[in-house]
């Protein structure tokens, strides 16, 4: 059985940092992208940033490009997300998300099987 937990988050002041990780469990290939979804209240979730299972293959939404890292340790399976310089227009509830997708990582949720139950982010001004 897989799990996905996300772990971290809370709330900071704009300007301010904080990190979340992501832990899969159960899974049974190295195959598998991991990504970071979000989503504010009355939004669309979005795909923040993503990493493939094979290679280190890494993407960014723009608005969060020179902000936000993401970094993978040796098994692969849990990432962390950095998150600096946060601003209000980041709150949002954000959600770990693992797919079978090999070399590559999408913003796609289709794309993307197993999910946490979210974090949130609070960026007050």
């Amino acid at each position: 059985q897989v799990q996905v937990a996300e772990s971290g988050g809370g709330s900071v002041q704009s300007g301010g940092s904080l990190a979340i990780s992501c832990a899969a469990r159960g899974l049974r290939s190295d195959h598998y992208a991991i990504a970071w979804f979000r989503q504010a209240p009355g939004k669309e979730r979005e795909g923040i940033s993503c990493i493939a299972g094979v290679g280190s293959t890494t993407h960014y939404r723009d608005s969060v490009k020179g902000r936000f890292t993401l970094s993978r340790d040796n098994t692969k399976y849990t990432v962390s997300l950095q998150m600096n310089n946060l601003q209000p227009n980041d709150t949002a509830v954000y959600y770990c998300a693992v797919g079978l997708l090999g070399r590559v990582c999408t913003f796609r949720r289709a794309d993307y099987v197993y999910w946490g139950q979210g974090t949130q982010v609070t960026v007050s001004s």
